[in-house]
């Protein structure tokens, strides 16, 4: 079976592991805008050792290409882990990223999220250049 037959997908009004994707609809031709992907925005993911997000990646497929672009991927390595044991730690990373880019091209976003027990979530969202 091919990993994208593993990459779980659902709305993420009702699932914690989906990924969602805050930016505007449309855009001006090269003019750079900020896109957030965040995990938990109506259901909280939980962000402890045991069970929490890992990563998150974002790409962007241009209408009528063959290719996708690989955008960011950002790593989250605190989760509340220390010598004192697990959960005690000073320090969490709650799943979220910003970043700013530009396009020349309609398509798509991708966000890509992984957690440690329940695996790949995926979500995607049109923009528009106009």
């Amino acid at each position: 079976m091919k990993i994208g037959a593993r990459i779980q997908e659902a709305d993420w009004k009702h699932e914690k592991h989906v990924p969602v994707i805050e930016c505007p609809d449309q855009v001006k031709l090269d003019e750079v805008f900020e896109v957030k992907v965040s995990l938990g925005k109506e259901i909280s993911h939980p962000n402890t050792t045991e069970h929490h997000i890992r990563w998150i990646s974002l790409y962007f497929h241009p209408q009528d290409t063959k290719f996708t672009y690989d955008v960011c991927r950002i790593e989250f390595n605190a989760h509340g882990e220390s010598g004192a044991g697990p959960n005690k730690g000073p320090v969490h990373a709650p799943p979220s990223i910003s970043t700013s880019m530009k396009i020349n091209k309609s398509g798509t976003l991708h966000a890509l999220a992984y957690c440690n027990i329940h695996g790949l979530w995926e979500n995607s969202k049109e923009i528009t250049v106009g």
